[in-house]
């Protein structure tokens, strides 16, 4: 068996024989009830997709790390988390992060070492500022950050090169860096919701690109 999927499942716990299933692939354990994820997850180390979301989990355990084929997606979105296993930056194949919906007042520091990233989503945090390291992640097409408390970002987003839509909806901005004027991808630039921002002149620069700018 490659892929398991027991979305919507009153399960409250994953039953022990998921974890000898060492050839899954894909393993959905969405809206399960869930609390707690046993250590054995790190049994799975074939999974390419894992989808741990809409549960009630505060944590994680350390052998998340063992998933060093975990590529194509982490879903983590709507769960009780407040940080994650330092672990985590062994999935240098992640392309996909879903943190939304959880307890973050910062974006733990683990996430800017998974270099592969392609899209983040952490929308409806806490989030109050972003560290100069998220200029590390280079590979970065996506960022959603909507509906946190951000008022400003820093001046390496400029570093994300590859960045074609950024979501910053709802966050009570007071500035941005004009850095992102001169990301060569950026396609999509969201706005909306953003009642205390005086949108900066550079805006109209990407909207003589191209750039869909929603405000």
């Amino acid at each position: 068996m490659h892929h398991l999927n027991l979305w919507k499942k009153s399960l409250g716990t994953v039953p022990d024989y998921v974890w000898d299933l060492t050839e899954l692939q894909t393993l959905v354990l969405a809206e399960t009830g869930l609390t707690s994820v046993s250590p054995r997850l790190g049994q799975l180390k074939r999974l390419r997709m894992l989808d741990l979301g809409h549960n009630a989990l505060a944590e994680l355990p350390d052998t998340i790390g063992e998933l060093s084929e975990l590529s194509d997606f982490l879903y983590l979105h709507d769960n009780q988390l407040l940080e994650l296993p330092a672990s985590l930056r062994r999935l240098t194949c992640l392309r996909y992060l879903n943190l939304s919906q959880n307890r973050f007042a910062e974006l733990p520091a683990v996430v800017f070492e998974l270099t592969g990233l392609v899209e983040l989503r952490a929308s409806d945090n806490a989030i109050s500022t972003l560290p100069e390291a998220i200029g590390q992640l280079s590979q970065l097409r996506e960022l959603h950050l909507r509906n946190n408390h951000l008022t400003t970002l820093p001046a390496s987003v400029g570093k994300l090169r590859s960045l074609r839509q950024l979501d910053l909806r709802g966050n009570p901005l007071t500035e941005l860096p004009a850095e992102l004027a001169e990301l060569p991808a950026l396609d999509k630039i969201d706005l909306r919701w953003v009642t205390s921002l005086k949108p900066p002149d550079w805006l109209a620069r990407l909207v003589a690109r191209g750039c869909l700018v929603y405000l």
